[in-house]
């Protein structure tokens, strides 16, 4: 098989990328000093790797710390996206802003990558429907239900549930994102609020960056009962490649250190100082390693259980500290492609895998938002007015 045609024909849209977080912490935004338009070392991602790789689409994660306090969540916020867009305008010349899938193909056309924004964590909106609306004003175009901790209306994989899935107000934010054509992001969400979204959206829902519970019990990949609803759904999980997320060994590792980080007395929240912790762990405590092969086998899980048409990409590049072998950089995606298609995957499946499903999940929640937007206007509720 014609790799490279047929990444020319039907590119990768990855579903997730930190790449503005490692500008803010490398650089302060400073895209003269972090020159992505170049070779950079110093992360997973640059525009000529990208193209090496076959990437025609990036959702750039514009996350921020679910440790923040409420309207400093939303201010940070608002700076990630304004580095998404600089970036963007910098490199206009290889990157277009894309808000509809219309818009990523046209980009393509151009010769350029679409730029797309997705919001990882419901504390970025600090509780406003307001808040929402206006990060969909300027381009984000999902959002991440909750990050590594509970929102006060959703409950997180990786904290102790409060709410039970989502509470009466996280209803209405899904409701809200259906009408305004934000797709509704269950990456990181308990399994519990997985199924309440489902039940709750009107429009198909995407995984940005998860893998198969099934092949490796992670609090943070996807139970089977939830990849099966995708079908009905129409959405998308969007396999990722951290290697606690596909490795077992790798998970156990993770959960060790974290164990012993948290008897240590350090605040897992501060990102600084958790990756100082896993420094000086690593000599005595080697991380085990993933593989290639190990994101071969969620992606074929997802397909087996979920349907061709709902698997996806989602790298996780410049969000993780380490990654499989064959995968290290946004390099990888050709490689991964040769390997499915060695195990039998066909031009037509593979093309589904790299951007055909997520086209095909955008332009559901576009249609979704167009009916629902004749139906009602924007919501004025508030979490006191639903939650208390």
């Amino acid at each position: 098989m014609d790799l490279g045609d047929l990444l020319t024909r039907h590119p990768v849209i990855d579903g997730h990328n930190d790449l503005p977080w490692e500008a803010r912490k490398q650089t302060g935004y400073d895209f003269e000093r972090l020159d992505v338009g170049g070779h950079t070392p110093s992360t997973h991602t640059d525009l000529p790797r990208l193209v090496q790789g076959g990437v025609g689409g990036q959702f750039w994660s514009v996350y921020v710390p679910s440790t923040l306090p409420g309207h400093e969540a939303v201010t940070a916020t608002l700076e990630q996206v304004d580095a998404v867009h600089a970036m963007t305008a910098r490199y206009a010349d290889r990157l277009a802003l894309a808000t509809t899938a219309d818009e990523v193909e046209a980009a393509w056309r151009s010769g350029r990558i679409a730029s797309l924004l997705g919001a990882e964590g419901g504390h970025s909106i600090g509780c406003s429907l307001g808040a929402l609306r206006m990060f969909h004003a300027l381009g984000v175009r999902y959002l991440t239900l909750t990050h590594n901790d509970n929102t006060p209306w959703a409950d997180s994989a990786t904290d102790d549930p409060v709410v039970g899935g989502l509470s009466r107000f996280g209803v209405e934010v899904v409701r809200e994102m259906n009408r305004l054509g934000m797709m509704v992001d269950l990456s990181h969400v308990a399994a519990t609020t997985m199924r309440a979204a489902l039940d709750a959206t009107d429009a198909p829902v995407v995984f940005s960056h998860s893998s198969a519970r099934a092949l490796c019990d992670h609090p943070r990949n996807v139970p089977d009962d939830v990849l099966t609803r995708l079908a009905g759904n129409g959405g998308v999980c969007m396999v990722t490649f951290v290697p606690a997320f596909v490795n077992p060994d790798c998970a156990a590792w993770q959960l060790e250190l974290v164990a012993e980080a948290k008897a240590q007395g350090v605040d897992l929240g501060d990102l600084e100082g958790r990756a100082a912790f896993r420094e000086d762990w690593l000599p005595t405590h080697p991380e085990p390693v993933a593989t290639l092969a190990d994101v071969v086998a969620h992606c074929e899980h997802v397909r087996e259980v979920a349907g061709i048409e709902h698997v996806g990409l989602g790298g996780d590049y410049d969000g993780t500290e380490s990654l499989p072998q064959g995968l290290e950089d946004v390099t990888g995606y050709p490689r991964l492609l040769g390997a499915l298609a060695e195990r039998g995957w066909s031009r037509e499946d593979l093309g589904r895998l790299t951007s055909g499903n997520v086209l095909r999940v955008m332009r559901g929640a576009e249609a979704a938002a167009a009916r629902l937007a004749a139906e009602r206007g924007p919501s004025l509720a508030t979490m006191a007015d639903l939650d208390g």
